[in-house]
């Protein structure tokens, strides 16, 4: 009997219990046909509802993960950190929460803390180049976000709504009629995305009126938005054909999405066709068309790509041809992850939308540059264009360095439309003339700027010696000082690969004729006249000068210390100024122009300014003779002034020396 009433019990339990695991299950595969179906927004109610009845710990941290899932996918960051931090506290047995949980934080600008996350996911998968890149990305945007390019970003008021809107288009070549994807309340389509929450998007239009400002988006007729989804137009040059995307999307079924086609009439836009370039049911989006309309960019998630989803193309022969069999852009571009929204400028490279590469956030707008042999060189567009969040479908007002991009960044709501534009660079030079020896100003010397651009100015300098100069973009300069009684001076500049304005200094120093010069760094071994190679580096110099200073002649005069017979001094000098000015014949100086003059040990040299404040024991105007020397205490500074002693120098003989036909 006691047996009889336990399983009476039991069966009884059952039978209440039965009917709510039941319903567990069927508010579970609700949400699992939803998460399957692409329906991210309506799966996380359906999510958060299943997992507030499922008792099962397996299952509801599951459940948590598929949140997570549904908030990444809908592009709500913040709320996807905060799920899958739940799903990694509650050991969800896949290291994928890990890796989601840093792109999350990535994503949400939380760089430091990305890191340590993604360090987390290297220790648990270390073969996925996924945790290295995380670490590298994140680095690097710190690092841009400290030193942004020189791009004003502004958000476009005019166009914004509260809803998405996004991928811009000129429409017309004065760039005042701009096409546009949005899915505010105007748009045709009467059903909510169950991807996003949102109205199905349209293409609307906003051209600037006569008081120069844009009139209020409007959506395009009929036979271009429908009741499904249109977005991404692209035009062709001449702006009479449009390409964009039309999706047909249906609850819980996936359809594909294809790349129409329209053209100018003088009623409007004819009926849209489409390209065909694959079966309805795969997604071919995103069209980008080539300036000379031959080339057409693509997305599309089909087999044979690199990731879910990546840039393919078609060509043709000439505007009537037949499109050839789509081709994928290859792996320089397409990465395991998306690329997405492609433009083609003007100038062939391609810009793009990727959260492969390395980047600041989710998706971060790159440059590609088709280099010999046919790859791609791709290059982050940095701060401020990218951004923590994402930013896409770029385009630019023909060749300048202004336009128009997407982005998630704060503004109305989810995509906003920014403007961005690139102010001419401004490069500046203040230059000083100094004396070589005294380095005091040289009041007006006449200083002349030449660029490789052909620009040739000339300016003398104040009484302060300065001169100033406004410089141009890619530009190689050279400034030449001159001033009767010094040698003519040159200093050299470029602006070449510089992407920031930026103010130059410089300084020109000129060597007056009236005294010998020293030349530095003129070294030989020991008791020898050979030139050493780092007085050949020295004398290249001493070329350059000659060569900038055709009208002179001079005297080498080479000076040794008194540490020998005065005899063999006064040899060792004149060998080794004869083997100056062999060197110098052999670089193409006239035989002519040049003297050697060897002065051994008879004329120490006397200290200047510029030497004196180099050693504390000696000042202007000391003779460093034996004398001198030997009454240093200091065997360290004898050897010093032994040092000096053994100089080359040049002086200046004639100044109206004028080539002969005949010489060599």
């Amino acid at each position: 009997m006691k047996l009889f009433k336990t399983l009476i019990f039991t069966f009884l339990v059952l039978l209440l219990i039965a009917p709510e695991a039941i319903g567990q299950k069927k508010k579970l595969q609700k949400a699992v046909d939803a998460f399957e179906a692409g329906e991210y927004y309506d799966a996380i109610d359906l999510y958060k509802e299943a997992y507030a009845a499922l008792q099962n710990k397996e299952l509801k941290t599951d459940a948590v993960f598929k949140i997570a899932e549904c908030y990444r996918k809908t592009n709500s960051p913040e709320l996807a950190e905060l799920w899958y931090k739940k799903a990694v506290g509650g050991n969800y047995p896949d290291p994928i929460a890990v890796l989601r949980y840093a792109e999350s934080m990535k994503k949400n600008g939380k760089y430091e803390d990305a890191i340590v996350e993604f360090q987390k996911y290297k220790e648990l998968v270390p073969d996925d180049p996924r945790a290295n890149l995380g670490v590298k990305s994140c680095e690097l945007a710190m690092q841009w976000e400290e030193n942004q390019m020189g791009y004003i970003i502004q958000d476009m008021k005019y166009f914004n709504s509260r809803s998405r809107d996004y991928s811009p288009a000129y429409a017309r070549d004065d760039y005042e009629v701009v096409y546009f994807t949005s899915s505010r309340d105007d748009a045709d389509g009467n059903k909510t995305h169950g991807a996003t929450g949102q109205d199905f998007s349209d293409i609307f239009m906003t051209k600037v009126d006569r008081k120069g400002k844009w009139s209020v988006p409007v959506p395009l007729d009929s036979k271009i938005n429908t009741e499904f989804e249109e977005g991404t137009p692209s035009f062709t040059s001449d702006y009479n054909t449009m390409y964009f995307t039309r999706c047909e999307v249906s609850k819980r079924e996936r359809l594909g999405c294809q790349i129409m086609v329209t053209s100018r009439t003088s009623e409007g836009w004819s009926r849209p066709e489409s390209l065909g370039l694959l079966p309805d049911s795969l997604v071919v989006a995103h069209p980008a068309i080539s300036k000379d309309g031959l080339t057409l960019l693509f997305v599309s998630d089909m087999g044979g790509g690199y990731g879910a989803h990546d840039i393919w193309k078609v060509t043709r022969k000439s505007m009537s041809g037949e499109w050839s069999p789509p081709e994928n852009m290859g792996d320089d571009i397409n990465t395991e992850e998306d690329e997405m929204f492609p433009y083609i400028h003007k100038d062939g490279s391609i810009y793009f939308a990727s959260n492969g590469h390395m980047g600041m956030g989710g998706l971060d707008i790159f440059r590609a540059v088709e280099e010999p042999g046919g790859r791609w060189n791709v290059e982050n567009m940095r701060s401020p264009i990218n951004s923590n969040a994402d930013d896409f479908g770029i385009i630019f007002e023909d060749e300048t360095e202004r336009g128009y991009f997407s982005s998630t960044r704060k503004g109305k709501g989810n995509d906003d439309i920014f403007a961005f534009s690139l102010p001419p660079l401004k490069f500046n030079i203040k230059g000083i003339v100094i004396d070589h020896k005294t380095e005091a100003v040289i009041p007006d010397a006449k200083v002349k700027l030449i660029g490789s651009d052909g620009t040739t100015l000339e300016n003398k300098t104040g009484s302060d010696g300065t001169f100033r100069y406004n410089l141009k973009p890619n530009t190689d300069y050279i400034f030449l000082a001159s001033k009767e009684g010094y040698l003519n001076s040159k200093g050299r500049e470029t602006t070449k690969g510089q992407e920031e304005s930026k103010d130059y200094r410089i300084t020109l120093e000129m060597a007056s004729i009236d005294k010998p010069i020293e030349l530095p760094n003129i070294f030989y071994d020991f008791g020898k006249w050979d030139l050493r190679p780092e007085s050949m580096v020295a004398l290249d110099k001493l070329v350059e000068v000659l060569n900038d200073n055709p009208n002179i002649t001079i005297e080498l005069g080479s000076h040794t210390d008194s540490r020998d017979t005065e005899a063999f001094n006064q040899q060792l000098s004149q060998k080794r100024a004869q083997s100056v000015i062999d060197y110098l014949i052999s670089k193409g100086i006239a035989a002519d122009r040049l003297t050697a003059k060897g002065y051994g040990e008879s004329q120490p040299k006397v200290v200047d300014a510029k030497t004196a404040k180099l050693y504390t024991f000696l000042k202007e105007g000391d003779v460093l003779n034996d004398k001198f020397i030997n009454a240093l205490s200091n065997q360290d500074d004898q050897e010093i002034c032994h040092q000096m002693n053994r100089r080359t120098e040049m002086k200046v003989l004639r100044t109206d020396y004028a080539k002969d036909s005949n010489s060599n």
